[in-house]
């Protein structure tokens, strides 16, 4: 999706609303990212002062499983997102602080796809307190616990295990 912004970087004071749908089948838009529905884009471009900013919302489905207990996680996502639009940079300064626009056409999809990739959560879990699985029977601990006897070392801290063994006075 792609919106024409060249008339706004001409008119102090005007806004130009910028809604639409960004479906999650667009090919390249959400590679690797589990986005189950179309990603809704609400907002604004304003031109206030010679500045020209856009906000937007955008909300999607989010459905993931949980890095712990393997549940499958639905949730309803909305981040908000706020950019300083240029047609060129002056300086060649800090140039992550703008969006630059070839031609005054701002790609909306390129953008929410940015955005939201780097707000995306890199591990989900089903509850902040999720007890994850037994590791011997894999039972799920959120359902309840098991009568697994888990009191096995984990074979890298062995050794460190067996020299405090060692170092502890025997009664």
């Amino acid at each position: 999706m792609q919106v024409n912004l060249k008339q706004l970087f001409l008119e102090e004071g005007k806004t130009v609303t910028i809604d639409g749908i960004l479906p999650n089948t667009e090919e390249g838009l959400w590679p690797g990212h589990p986005i189950s529905s179309p990603v809704l884009i609400s907002g604004k471009a304003a031109n206030e002062a010679g500045i020209v900013e856009y906000d937007y919302t955008a909300r999607f489905e989010f459905h993931s499983q949980c890095a712990r207990c393997c549940t499958e996680v639905k949730r309803q996502m909305a981040y908000r997102f706020h950019h300083i639009l240029v047609e060129e940079l002056s300086n060649q300064g800090n140039e992550e602080a703008y969006i630059i626009l070839n031609d005054g056409i701002l790609d909306v999809g390129g953008l929410a796809a940015e955005d939201i990739s780097l707000e995306l959560p890199t591990k989900v879990l089903c509850q902040d307190d999720c007890k994850g699985l037994c590791p011997k029977c894999g039972k799920n601990w959120n359902e309840g616990s098991c009568n697994c006897e888990v009191k096995e070392v984990d074979p890298r801290f062995a050794k460190l295990k067996q020299l405090l063994e060692e170092k502890t006075p025997k009664k």
